[in-house]
């Protein structure tokens, strides 16, 4: 190749590929699926509660079908969702319910369960546990 030739034609090279466009990174909101996805997994967390005898005690004077909705808005929310955050704090959610650490653990322990049976993969569960455990202080009764 001509030498006169070469240098302009990698500056051109060098310019092209700079401008090039990547793909903006998906948000957990949809990695977990958009709105059907948060909405099926929390189904399948609460099912999985309800056969857990370690805390579906804690759930028994609960209206769940109110529950499912604010699971559904606060995981919309937390993934990065259209959804706003208009529930109560969550300190102020579960002050009377005595939350232990064991029953935090159990319910995280029943949303992987439930991820895993969606089919989430671990990366995008690991995403949004680490969003969700930066509420931990505000819900267990220590």
């Amino acid at each position: 190749m001509n030498r006169r030739l070469r240098w302009p034609l990698l500056c051109m090279l060098a310019l092209m590929s700079a401008c090039a466009t990547t793909q903006p990174r998906p948000t957990l909101y949809d990695e977990l699926g958009g709105q059907a996805g948060i909405e099926a997994l929390v189904e399948t967390m609460l099912s999985r509660i309800a056969d857990d005898q370690r805390i579906v005690d804690k759930f028994a004077r609960v209206n769940i079908v109110m529950l499912n909705e604010r699971l559904v808005q606060k995981f919309c929310h937390v993934a990065d969702g259209p959804c706003p955050d208009t529930a109560k704090s969550m300190q102020q959610a579960h002050a009377h319910l005595a939350i232990r650490e064991g029953d935090f653990n159990a319910l995280v322990e029943d949303l992987n369960w439930a991820m895993d049976q969606r089919k989430i993969p671990r990366r995008t569960q690991n995403r949004l546990l680490a969003r969700l455990a930066a509420m931990h202080g505000e819900i267990v009764n220590h």
